[in-house]
């Protein structure tokens, strides 16, 4: 019986070593976050609930695993001012957080993982500056590639009506890079997308360097790649299947230039037919 007992507890115990509750409710698909796997990334992590965001942080790399969000139409109709209030995260203790002096003179981005032009309101827009939700980031690829598929994204949650993001960071070197005081350089980025609409994902995947390049994988691969499960109530077979994602473009090249005159898709005059040309050139994927 004392034998039974032991192996409960073990069984137990290992289900929650593996389990990532969550507290920060309306954020995560199902209401699940995301499931660390490999333990050797769960010393010192701790989950921060925002308005809308949610991270999983570790103090051991100084900067989150992950960062998540439910990103809808509605909440990207508008956009609320970009503040630059970046700042320290008071939720962590002082040596297991990042501070300003740690980007100093670092050559290296503060580079969002939940980024300023997804939130609506200026509460969020704050709270997304925290050192918490950013990763030293190579200039190039943030302000590149990078950015490009930031905005891709919200065009697709503003045409599927919403969709569920994970955004992190890989540090897949054998040898840690850093900057400041042991703030861990990543070797990849990653934006992990659900469609709740066709129960499908997958993930934009960029190496931080220079290069204006990326890579679409599944889900699958990106949690052989991670150590951690993403979206938990997916299903295998949707994990394993890489959907389609809109080729990554600036945010002008979802917005058609607006004209003198306001046609409908019925106007057969010169000037309807002329913006339906503009239109569908600036939304073709």
């Amino acid at each position: 019986m004392r034998f039974f007992n032991l192996f409960l507890l073990l069984f137990s115990l290992s289900l929650t070593l593996k389990a990532t509750p969550t507290s920060c409710s309306g954020i995560y698909f199902g209401d699940t976050a995301p499931n660390i796997i490999n333990q050797n990334l769960l010393p010192k992590t701790t989950e921060i609930c925002y308005k809308q965001f949610a991270l999983m942080h570790s103090g051991v790399y100084k900067t989150a695993l992950w960062s998540g969000e439910h990103l809808t139409r509605s909440m990207l109709m508008k956009k609320a001012k970009r503040e630059n209030d970046f700042h320290p995260d008071e939720h962590l203790s002082l040596d297991e957080r990042a501070e300003l002096s740690d980007y100093l003179h670092s050559h290296y981005d503060r580079g969002h993982l939940s980024p300023s032009g997804d939130f609506d309101t200026p509460q969020s827009n704050s709270e997304c500056f925290t050192l918490a939700n950013m990763i030293p980031q190579n200039h190039e690829n943030n302000t590149g590639i990078w950015s490009d598929i930031e905005s891709t994204t919200r065009y697709l949650a503003k045409k599927q009506g919403e969709i569920y993001v994970i955004t992190g960071p890989l540090f897949l070197d054998r040898f840690p890079h850093y900057i400041g005081n042991k703030v861990r350089i990543p070797t990849h980025v990653f934006k992990a997308i659900y469609i709740p609409s066709s129960g499908e994902g997958a993930v934009y995947l960029t190496e931080n360097n220079p290069k204006y390049e990326y890579k679409i994988i599944s889900i699958a691969e990106l949690e052989k790649l991670s150590g951690i499960s993403f979206f938990p109530q997916m299903s295998k077979s949707a994990k394993e299947y890489a959907a389609r994602l809109p080729k990554p473009k600036p945010s002008n090249q979802y917005h058609p230039p607006k004209t003198a005159y306001e046609h409908t898709d019925n106007d057969n005059s010169f000037f309807g037919k002329l913006q339906r040309k503009v239109k569908n050139f600036y939304y073709r994927e």
